[in-house]
């Protein structure tokens, strides 16, 4: 196989370049209307209570069956782990940094009628 040489970059997306934000990566999962993740760059400190209220939220909002979820008792992992959700705690808190992945799950609503992903 040929390989096209030693590939060297200054990526864009390191720490120092967000001014005290991280980015923060969300899926909603078995919601095929969002296919990936969305990005956004918050601070560390962003009680979880704004996070969701004032990024989860307004991000969802287009999906019929957003007005119906409780994203603050939903299903949430960081990276891969579990969390529970307190809305006084920061992301930082529950272990968020930069580049972080939160996954949700919302059991009853699998996408509309259903039609969840296999995520």
């Amino acid at each position: 196989m040929e390989t096209i040489g030693k590939y060297e970059f200054e990526p864009a997306d390191k720490l120092e370049n967000f001014h005290g934000n991280i980015v923060v990566y969300i899926l909603w999962e078995k919601h095929l209307a969002y296919a990936n993740p969305i990005a956004f760059p918050l601070p560390p400190e962003m009680p979880l209570g704004d996070f969701i209220n004032g990024v989860v939220v307004p991000a969802y909002s287009a999906h019929p069956n957003a007005s119906k979820v409780d994203f603050m008792t939903a299903e949430w992992t960081v990276d891969g782990h579990e969390v529970t959700l307190d809305p006084a705690k920061s992301l930082k808190d529950i272990g968020v940094g930069h580049k972080s992945v939160l996954r949700v799950k919302t059991p009853g609503f699998e996408g509309l009628v259903g039609a969840g992903s296999a995520a």
